[in-house]
């Protein structure tokens, strides 16, 4: 196709959590601009607003913060203008509530619309809620909708989604970045990588990595990253005697994540829906440890299921098992021979079905189709 003119709306500006969308912003085709500030875009890639009169402003930021409207037609117009303006010809709005809350502007703009769902926007009940009203207006006019697990296919069509425009894209694994890791050598050590959150759920990895513990005092767990449960997840380490045996080393660089990955043999996840309904899409984390080489013990949910192939690629337990996860720790923990097998098999396993080119190829087609629909 010629080049084209495609506008990536986020909500953060940045996340060290969100490297999926950085992804997209890097790799995929076109003349790409980014707009970002929330559910409805604030700012554009320079920092300036996209409403450009004082008195525009004002108005915006009563109706959002003292009537607390969530269709604000000051915002939808600046948003349009800017779509006219800069020649887009079509947007990827990344996650539901940004694709809900910009399909009026793009439908008044006659550009194309491609919403990529990644995770709570199609299973947290609040978020789902707030945004329900939009959806179906937002699934009538977009081009095509993105989920990154087959859980979350089905997930988007109970919410009115047509199956017709829902494609299966999960993420992918830059494997030159995550190359693959000889294990053999390697203690009885583990590493959890993700946010401290209820759907992580990183005292469940505690509780099991004590039990391993028992068994094997030599084992060390790393656990990278920071959350509103981080100093709970410290609290309990410290209850458990655990202060030698884990380390929380807060946020680090995936170069960083990666030299830790070559002092461990397996990764460890304990993914499960939250209370309000809140679940994973396909976590990276785990596809950069498959792709290293590194077993994988975690949960069977989401994409995780499709990620990681049981007794296989890894272990999968049911959520909210900890004796189940400990066991199959301590059986990576005592046999590194198996660890070392599937950490082989996880790393083609990824090389074969989540390769970044290969995903990144499949969501520019999807992309680059709505314009030519259009057209």
């Amino acid at each position: 196709m010629e080049q084209f003119n495609l506008c990536i709306i986020k909500p953060n500006k940045d996340a060290f959590s969100e490297t999926f969308i950085q992804a997209h912003v890097d790799r995929l085709a076109g003349n790409k601009k980014v707009l970002y500030g929330g559910a409805f875009p604030v700012y554009d890639q320079e920092g300036k607003t996209l409403i450009r009169s004082k008195l525009g402003l004002l108005s915006y930021l009563i109706q959002k913060r003292i009537f607390k409207k969530e269709n604000i037609g000051v915002r939808t117009r600046a948003l349009y203008k800017y779509l006219k303006e800069y020649n887009i010809d079509v947007v990827l709005a990344e996650y539901g509530m940004v694709g809900a809350s910009v399909a009026e502007a793009c439908k008044m703009a006659a550009v194309p619309l491609v919403i990529h769902f990644h995770g709570a926007d199609a299973h947290h009940r609040p978020t789902i809620g707030k945004y329900l009203p939009l959806y179906p207006q937002a699934f009538d006019y977009a081009s095509a909708i993105v989920a990154v697990s087959n859980d979350m296919v089905e997930a988007l069509k109970k919410m009115g989604a047509p199956a017709s425009k829902i494609h299966l894209n999960p993420y992918g694994v830059d494997g030159t970045r995550f190359p693959l890791i000889d294990i053999s050598n390697s203690g009885p050590d583990f590493l959890s990588v993700g946010r401290f959150v209820e759907k992580k759920s990183p005292l469940s990895v505690i509780r099991a990595f004590k039990q391993v513990h028992l068994s094997f005092p030599e084992a060390h767990l790393w656990m990278v990253g920071d959350g509103p449960l981080l100093d709970n997840t410290r609290q309990l380490v410290s209850e458990l005697g655990l202060s030698d045996s884990v380390t929380l080393t807060g946020v680090m660089t995936s170069a960083e994540i990666r030299a830790l990955m070559e002092k461990v043999r397996c990764f460890v996840q304990h993914s499960v829906t939250a209370a309000d309904g809140d679940m994973e899409g396909t976590p990276n984390t785990i596809l950069e440890a498959a792709s290293a080489g590194l077993a994988i013990v975690s949960t069977a949910h989401a994409g995780i299921k499709e990620a990681v192939v049981d007794d296989v690629t890894g272990f999968l337990v049911p959520e909210h098992d900890i004796d189940a996860m400990a066991a199959k720790m301590k059986q990576i923990a005592g046999d590194i021979k198996l660890a070392a097998k599937m950490g082989l098999a996880a790393h083609d396993h990824i090389v074969e079905n989540y390769d970044i080119n290969k995903r990144i190829a499949l969501l520019d087609n999807i992309i680059q189709s709505s314009i030519t629909n259009k057209n």
